[in-house]
């Protein structure tokens, strides 16, 4: 009788020692996003002014969301890359996020405050 106890603690300790999580009856590998979260700093932190969107794209991928608007005759895109873990619900939100701001597919800047000043 303690062999059950014993087996349901073992798998129990195997399954939670992995790292791994099952959401919505998908697998997600919790290293992924803190592996992503830490490439995706690093390279923000290597980008420069006057980018093209082309080149940020190709080093850091495709954003986890976007926002697209014109304003005074100039076109801005806003991409969203993530960078740090706020909540455990399996989805990105933007307080995950930081933004990169372009404006008319140059790029002029990163972080909520370059943000705030072209919405």
């Amino acid at each position: 009788m303690k062999a059950l106890p014993r087996l349901f603690f073992v798998t129990l300790l195997a399954i939670t020692a992995t790292g791994c999580v099952f959401i919505d009856g998908e697998h997600v590998d919790m290293d992924d996003w803190r592996s992503e979260q830490d490439d995706n700093r690093e390279a923000i932190s290597q980008l420069s002014i006057g980018m093209s969107r082309e080149a940020v794209v190709d080093r850091l991928g495709t954003p986890a969301d976007s926002e697209a608007f014109t304003r005074d005759g100039e076109e801005f895109r806003v991409l969203f890359y993530r960078t740090r873990h706020r909540h455990s619900d399996g989805e990105t939100s933007r307080d995950e996020t930081t933004p990169v701001v372009f404006r008319n597919d140059e790029l002029v800047g990163w972080g909520q405050r370059v943000y705030d000043t072209v919405r």
